[in-house]
C-alpha cells in the first residue's frame, strides 16, 4: 500500500499530463505532494524525511517551471531527487558510517557489513544512472515519452533492480518465524 501511496503524485501527474498538458500536471504534482505531507503528518503525527526532501524539491521546480512556463525543471525534478538521494548515501556511509540502505532494511536481511556497503555502492550507482537516464530521455526525445518512462520506465526498473538485490541477497534475508521463536 506504501507503494501506491509514494506514487500517488507521479500517477497524478501521468493522467493530468495525458488530459491537460505539462503545466497543469506539474501544479497537481505539487498539490498531490502536499497533500501527502499532510496527510503523513495527520495521520501518523510525523513525516518521512524523504517525503519532506521530494516535496521540496518538487515545490521549487515546479513553482520556476509554472511561474516561467518553462518545462525544463521539471524534467530536471527526477534527475535532482535521484542525486541527491546517491549524495546522500555515498556521504554518510563513506564520511559519517551510517548506511541508510542498512536501517531500511536491517529487519529483512542480515549479511556482513561488507555486503551492506556494497548494497548502498549499489544503490548510489544506480541512481546516479537513473538521473543520467532521466535527462537523456528528457531531452532527446518527446516530452510524451518522457512522462511515461518517468511513470512506466523507472517503476519497472525499480522493480527489477530490487528482485535482483533480493535474488542475490536471498541466503541473508531474516526468517520472520525464526525471529519469534
Amino acid at each position: 500500500m506504501k507503494f501506491l501511496f509514494d506514487l500517488f503524485p507521479v500517477i497524478l501527474f501521468f493522467v493530468s499530463f495525458k488530459l491537460y498538458g505539462i503545466f497543469f500536471a506539474t501544479a497537481i504534482a505539487i498539490i498531490a505532494t502536499i497533500a501527502q505531507i499532510i496527510y503523513s503528518k495527520i495521520r501518523h503525527g510525523k513525516i518521512e524525511k524523504m517525503l519532506l526532501v521530494n516535496g521540496a524539491i518538487i515545490s521549487v521546480l515546479g513553482g520556476i517551471t509554472l511561474l516561467l512556463h518553462d518545462k525544463t525543471y521539471i524534467m530536471w525534478k527526477p534527475t535532482v531527487l535521484y542525486w541527491l538521494l546517491a549524495a546522500i548515501l555515498l556521504i554518510s556511509d563513506l564520511f559519517f558510517k551510517k548506511n541508510f540502505i542498512r536501517q531500511m532494511m536491517g529487519k529483512m536481511l542480515n549479511p556482513p557489513v561488507k555486503i551492506w556497503h556494497k548494497l548502498n555502492l549499489a544503490w548510489v550507482i544506480f541512481l546516479v544512472l537513473l538521473g543520467f537516464l532521466n535527462l537523456y530521455i528528457a531531452f532527446n526525445y518527446s516530452l510524451d515519452t518522457w512522462v511515461n518512462f518517468k511513470l512506466f520506465g523507472v517503476t519497472g526498473m525499480m522493480f527489477v533492480f530490487v528482485i535482483a538485490q533480493t535474488l542475490l541477497l536471498k541466503n541473508y534475508l531474516i526468517d520472520p518465524d525464526e525471529d519469534k521463536k
